[in-house]
């Protein structure tokens, strides 16, 4: 938004509180002179916002008594699009210096939603907890679940009420659930809500794109204390059943070796020195557990570890990294393209 755009829309909000503004009053708010604020007082009047001007020693303007300016007419995918779009883009650290220009912005939508909405809305921005820090790289192929999902899950994680789900599972097998959410979780570019299944009994994490309706139910639950649902889903996704089980030890704490790690993929555990060593001789290590589909790629994560490392098992991972080293050896030798 260009400078005297934001300013106009700035002039507003201050005329909008209420009172008879002078216009040096405006000009230093506004951090502009005199004329320039009745220049932007003739952009609000091309506007059709009703601005008086009062002359004389005492005057200024205002804005006509009663006029307010209408809600913002937002279905509630439009409306869930603009705010999240804003938290997702603090949280990739895509906002101003300040940190404060996105938090700013989603007041100044909410103030104009109309209630229903705007409680509604509350609920998924006070529920959801993300994996990637502030800063942190968003994955691509992101999928966004329906605000007719979105929406009654987070106002059940806020309000304790029990939901019927309707949910097809990875494998394409259909079922009806009845949940006690815990916590909603936006995590590589995917949504999932952490829950009680009351079906089997089992604490359970569903992907909202596979919910395909969504009942609220009468009455409430107590949730469990100090519930973390990130940290539910992190390890859930890095223990779920893959065709491949890999074990490996990396040089480093576990809070280093998991910072050089995608989100989501590994149990990394800090292993104790030896009873002979001496603690301040050299840099622990940390045993990082992971199941995965396919090794072809695990490779190139191992490299940009810059970390010494033992491979436990699987040995056909063994092979890959060295067929990668070759493959770097050979890139690192060449002079010209082929």
């Amino acid at each position: 938004m260009s400078r005297p755009i934001a300013r106009v829309l700035t002039l507003l909000e201050l005329l909008q509180s209420g009172g008879l503004r002078t216009a040096a009053e405006l000009a230093d708010r506004l951090d502009v002179d005199e004329r320039t604020v009745r220049h932007y007082i003739g952009h609000l009047v091309d506007l059709d916002v009703p601005v008086e001007s009062v002359r004389g020693r005492h005057g200024g303007y205002r804005l006509t008594a009663g006029f307010r300016m209408p809600p913002l007419m937002l279905s509630d995918d439009e409306a869930l699009a603009v705010l999240l779009g804003l938290v997702a883009g603090r949280q990739a650290g895509l906002t101003t210096a300040t940190g404060t220009a996105s938090e700013t912005a989603a007041a100044k939508i909410r103030r104009v939603l109309p209630e229903r909405l705007r409680r509604r809305l509350d609920a998924v921005l006070d529920s959801v907890a993300f994996t990637v820090p502030p800063g942190g790289a968003t994955a691509a192929g992101s999928v966004a679940p329906e605000s007719a999902v979105l929406l009654p899950v987070a106002d059940a994680v806020a309000h304790h009420r029990p939901v019927s789900i309707r949910y097809t599972a990875g494998n394409g097998r259909r079922s009806e659930r009845t949940l006690h959410p815990h916590g909603l979780v936006a995590h590589s570019g995917k949504w999932y809500v952490t829950a009680a299944d009351l079906g089997s009994g089992e604490d359970r994490m569903f992907r909202l794109d596979r919910i395909t309706e969504v009942r609220t139910l009468p009455g409430s639950f107590d949730p469990p204390a100090d519930v973390d649902a990130a940290r539910r889903v992190l390890t859930g996704l890095a223990t779920a059943p893959y065709r491949h089980e890999v074990s490996l030890c990396v040089q480093g704490t576990a809070e280093d070796v998991r910072a050089r790690l995608p989100a989501g993929i590994a149990v990394v555990e800090e292993l104790p020195p030896p009873g002979d060593a001496d603690p301040g001789a050299a840099e622990p290590w940390s045993r990082v557990g992971m199941r995965v589909e396919r090794l072809d790629w695990l490779p190139a994560v191992l490299a940009s570890l810059d970390r010494p490392f033992v491979i436990e098992r699987p040995d056909e991972l063994r092979g890959l990294v060295t067929e990668f080293a070759e493959r770097l050896a050979v890139s690192a030798a060449r002079r010209e393209a082929p």
